[in-house]
C-alpha cells in the first residue's frame, strides 16, 4: 500500500522557490529542495519525478499570482486596461527574477497565465483587433513584459552597462553613446511604460 503523501504541490513549489531566490536557478536541485523541506532526496522523488517537474510547480506558484486579483474594469480605455494587466505580469515575475528563464518554457502549463491571457484577449477583442492581430498582440505583450523584466533584473547592472556603452568611441558609435547619456536619467518605470506605450501605439493603428 503506497505511503500517504504529506506535502502539497504548493509546499514543494515554495521550497523550490526559496532555493532559487537564495541560490539562483543553478542552485535548484532535488537534493537542495529536499534539504529545504527537511526530508531525504529519495523521499522527494515520491512527490516529483525530476527537476523539470519542480520547475513547472515553481512557475505555476509564481505566475499563478498574476491571476490573484480581479480583472480590470470592463469599462474604460482598452489601453489603460491592458497596461494594468501587463503591470501585474511585470510585478509578479519581477518579484522572483531568478525564475525568469523558466517562465517561457513552462508558461503554457500555468493556469494563472492562461487566465491572464484570456483577459488580455478579451480586452483586445473589445478594442477591435481581429483574431490574428489578437494572438500576435498577446504574444508581443507577454514577450515584452518578460523581456523587460529580464533586462531590468538579470541584464548587466544598468549603471555598469550604461557606463560601458558611454565609453565607446563616439566617432564610431555616435548613436549608442548619445543613447547611453540619455539612459542615465531613465527610471525602470519610465523605461518600461515608455516601451509599452510604443507597443500599444502600434496595436491601436
Amino acid at each position: 500500500m503506497p505511503r500517504p503523501r504529506s506535502l502539497t504541490p504548493d509546499q514543494l513549489a515554495a521550497a523550490a522557490l526559496a532555493v532559487i531566490d537564495r541560490a539562483g536557478l543553478p542552485g535548484l536541485s532535488m537534493r537542495a529542495v529536499a534539504v529545504e523541506l527537511g526530508i531525504s532526496t529519495m523521499a522527494l522523488y515520491r512527490y516529483v519525478e525530476d527537476r523539470g517537474e519542480l520547475e513547472a510547480l515553481v512557475v505555476e506558484l509564481v505566475l499563478g499570482a498574476v491571476d490573484s486579483t480581479p480583472p480590470p474594469l470592463t469599462a474604460g480605455p482598452w489601453r489603460a486596461r491592458v497596461t494594468l494587466l501587463v503591470d501585474r505580469m511585470r510585478d509578479t515575475v519581477g518579484a522572483h527574477p531568478a525564475v525568469l528563464p523558466l517562465t517561457m518554457s513552462h508558461r503554457h502549463r500555468s493556469l494563472g497565465v492562461m487566465r491572464w491571457g484570456e483577459t488580455v484577449l478579451g480586452v483586445l477583442h473589445e478594442a477591435g483587433l481581429g483574431p490574428e492581430e489578437r494572438i500576435i498582440a498577446l504574444r508581443a505583450l507577454l514577450a515584452y513584459a518578460i523581456g523587460a523584466v529580464q533586462q531590468e533584473h538579470l541584464g548587466a547592472l544598468s549603471g555598469a552597462g550604461t557606463a560601458a556603452i558611454a565609453e565607446l568611441p563616439a566617432e564610431e558609435f555616435p548613436h549608442m553613446t548619445e543613447a547611453a547619456l540619455g539612459a542615465r536619467s531613465l527610471t525602470p518605470d519610465r523605461e518600461f511604460h515608455g516601451g509599452l506605450a510604443l507597443l500599444l501605439d502600434g496595436m491601436g493603428r
